[in-house]
């Protein structure tokens, strides 16, 4: 007689007959985003994660599964939902517009001014290479990490009250000048952790520093309270390629590190490899140098150019590259920031006496891994004239945007052309945008309509930001059959005329809050005539704050990086 307590096969056989009678069943409502794989906003990750994309052999979009195959029921709680993709619609005859922010009058609103900043021959930097800008809402103040001096590569501090106005320190730290870290690095990331308990390791550094061989990089990883006194290296990567940074995504609570991949084609030489861990310590530690031809249980390949990216003008026939990429969350979703390179070489631009071109595109993601890229035009350029502070080499900046007021500040680095020494001059400028201003929905002639997918929240107050300037903006209400709910329909909708808002509260007549759907399955229907609508969201408090992440933070934001009211006590 078989013992079936002690029969392996048994249990082997029991196990399969189980998962052939669950492989058709769905978990019950209540219990369908309680599994680890289910993101805040219905997504459901992969068993395998992060995903393993083999490295294609020239440009490529990557795809995005989450847009192919949506979620039947997408939670609202978390930021305002922008409508960036077509994740949030189900119908609409509304025509997406993408936005560009608008370059600063006063711009450079940082350049190279003090000895320390100067380097070799005469050139001049001040600016970040990622490294950070952010707004420490305990301090109430700005604050800029950037990269100074062209030989010494060291790290220099400036403060601004406003953003635009920056002053540089003396903070006698080394010597009478504003530098806080003299290791010689290429890029790094200076990150403000609003959601660290511990207050010594509240802004992290991730510093792509020169090894001790001095024959390449490494991740370094510091400490500080203030963001002036660094600890030594906490944790340190293996060797690694330059242009390596990282972020966080306080979504899944990870933190991801995005490393230059030496892809096999030339074509796309310059890619991105990916690894993420919940322990910073760890990730850094578990960071090598990512080889073309080898497998790295740690990292993943990431994605390559698409080829898709916009050419350099004066140099059509040289295939773009992704030089580096920034992402932060921003609402509901990260916000992704491509330095895309589009040539020539250094040596070419050491012979020209020109600056090779970088441009900054903006992509979107809802699992922080695989990012929407539905607009290829440049965010942040390059300046035309020969006199231009950004002529070339424009990059991104860690902590952007900051939210000041209903405006999102970005900053970027650029470089001057110089001739003589032509990877020099660099300064730091600024570019402003409507908040939530990537996208909208614009009304085409008449009145348009936009249908969400089926919505679940758990909120009370329903906020739009649209501008009505000439028109109007009605909001229904419907079940999750298609059929307007008693009470929020279209025509008892109070509705948004002649005004621009970006913080519009929805009322009905009898109705000043949508609590009583609360947990319920439903679909906004948006009636928009002669105007744009940028997101909207469910919040719990009749002051519209979001609950979602404010990225690099700004003045009366709540100093935890989440959108909530501010507590006094």
């Amino acid at each position: 007689m078989i013992n079936i307590l002690n029969d392996k096969s048994y249990y082997w056989m029991i196990s399969i007959v189980l998962l052939i009678l669950l492989a058709g069943c769905s978990p019950p409502m209540e219990d369908k985003f309680q599994s680890d794989r289910y993101l805040y906003n219905g997504i459901l990750l992969p068993e395998q994660w992060p995903p393993r994309y083999s490295e294609p052999k020239g440009p490529m979009e990557m795809p995005v599964p989450y847009l192919e195959y949506k979620p039947d029921l997408i939670p609202v709680n978390i930021g305002r939902q922008l409508f960036v993709d077509d994740f949030l619609v189900a119908e609409t005859d509304l025509i997406r517009v993408h936005h560009k922010p608008v370059y600063h009058e006063g711009n450079p609103v940082l350049e190279p001014s003090e000895e320390w900043e100067s380097g070799k021959g005469g050139a001049l930097y001040a600016a970040p290479f990622s490294d950070g800008v952010w707004y420490d809402e305990r301090e109430k103040k700005f604050k800029m990490w950037y990269l100074a001096g062209h030989s010494s590569l060291i790290t220099g501090y400036a403060e601004s009250e406003d953003g635009m106005n920056w002053v540089k320190p003396v903070l006698d730290l080394y010597g009478p000048s504003s530098i806080v870290d003299t290791f010689q690095r290429d890029s790094q990331t200076i990150w403000l952790d609003k959601l660290e308990k511990d207050p010594g390791k509240r802004y992290k550094m991730f510093q792509v520093a020169r090894n001790r061989m001095q024959r390449g990089w490494q991740f370094l990883l510091k400490y500080s309270a203030d963001g002036i006194h660094w600890s030594d290296g906490v944790a340190t990567s293996g060797h690694l390629g330059d242009r390596s940074t990282a972020f966080y995504n306080p979504f899944r609570g990870v933190w991801v590190l995005s490393i230059r991949h030496y892809a096999r084609s030339s074509i796309i030489h310059r890619s991105r490899a990916y690894l993420e861990n919940e322990d910073p310590e760890i990730a850094v530690s578990l960071t090598h140098f990512i080889l073309a031809n080898s497998r790295d249980r740690n990292s993943v390949f990431w994605f390559p150019p698409s080829d898709k990216e916009p050419r350099h003008p004066e140099f059509p026939d040289i295939t773009p590259q992704i030089y580096n990429f920034d992402a932060i969350a921003y609402e509901s979703i990260m916000l992704g920031f491509y330095s895309v390179w589009m040539g020539p070489e250094n040596r070419v631009c050491a012979d020209l006496g020109i600056q090779k071109r970088n441009e900054v595109l903006i992509g979107y993601s809802r699992d922080g891994f695989h990012f929407s890229r539905p607009d290829y035009e440049v965010f942040m350029g390059v300046g035309e004239e020969e006199s231009a502070w950004n002529w070339g080499n424009v990059q991104s900046v860690n902590g952007v945007p900051l939210i000041v007021g209903d405006s999102l500040y970005f900053y970027v680095s650029g470089r001057r052309l110089n001739p003589v020494m032509w990877d020099s001059s660099m300064s730091t400028g600024l570019y402003t945008l409507r908040r939530d201003g990537f996208v909208s929905m614009q009304s085409p002639a008449g009145e348009g309509f936009l249908k969400t997918g089926k919505l679940t929240f758990d909120g009370k107050y329903l906020f739009v930001n649209a501008d009505v300037s000439e028109g109007e903006l009605l909001v229904e209400v419907l079940d999750e059959n298609g059929i307007p709910v008693k009470g929020f329909s279209r025509e008892e909708c109070i509705g948004m005329h002649g005004t621009n808002s970006t913080r519009h509260l929805v009322k009905w007549q009898g109705n000043k809050d949508v609590s009583s759907l609360n947990g319920e399955k439903i679909q906004l229907k948006f009636y928009l005539t002669a105007g744009h609508l940028f997101s909207f969201w469910i919040s719990p408090w009749e002051t519209g704050e979001s609950r979602g992440y404010t990225a690099g933070g700004g003045p009366e934001l709540s100093d935890d990086g989440i959108d909530r009211p501010i507590i006094d006590f």
